[in-house]
């Protein structure tokens, strides 16, 4: 049986710049929301605010990737990304046991593997933000245009296919340049 998973995608190395702590292209990801539940996410700054905003969490280096894409994951490699973030929750979030552990990396494999309702291949991107107290995760699906763009002539050039509850917030534009001399 197969399965559809993010797996981490780098499309230049901006990531490497943004993070602190970027995941290598091609692990296996999952939202990683618990890895900011003992901060409070309006005291980060700099390069962990990022990964807070837009960070997918790579299952192989626990780094952070801006872009994931849709992939085909045999049941072996599922269950081995479940068991690597078990062994990741129990020892850097101190779960109480080993069942607990699984519990909750199952339980964010499970949640990652239901935003791949796509082709493989579709590229995911999110966008991570507090409101209300809350934290709020939006996914955003991105699929590579078809045939040349006029102002971009033979670049794969991504277009945006589906935006959930985006609203009307004007989006962020992260000063790159900035982040890398934090």
């Amino acid at each position: 049986m197969t399965h559809r998973l993010p797996r981490t995608l780098r499309l230049d190395p901006s990531d490497t710049v943004i993070f602190a702590h970027p995941a290598a292209p091609g692990e296996w990801a999952v939202p990683g929301g618990f890895a900011f539940w003992d901060e409070d996410p309006a005291a980060l700054t700099g390069q962990r605010r990022q990964e807070f905003r837009a960070g997918f969490l790579g299952l192989g280096s626990f780094g952070f990737a801006t872009l994931v894409e849709v992939a085909e994951a045999s049941a072996e490699e599922r269950a081995a990304a479940v068991a690597a973030l078990a062994a990741h929750i129990r020892a850097r979030y101190g779960a109480p046991d080993e069942a607990a552990a699984r519990a909750a990396a199952e339980e964010e494999v499970g949640f990652a593997e239901s935003l791949c309702d796509h082709p493989p291949g579709t590229v995911l991107a999110m966008a991570r933000s507090v409101e209300a107290g809350a934290v709020r995760e939006r996914f955003r699906t991105l699929r590579r245009r078809q045939g040349p763009d006029r102002d971009y002539p033979g670049l794969p050039v991504f277009g945006l296919v589906e935006v959930e509850g985006e609203g009307d917030e004007a989006p962020e534009r992260p000063d790159l340049t900035q982040m890398g001399k934090e």
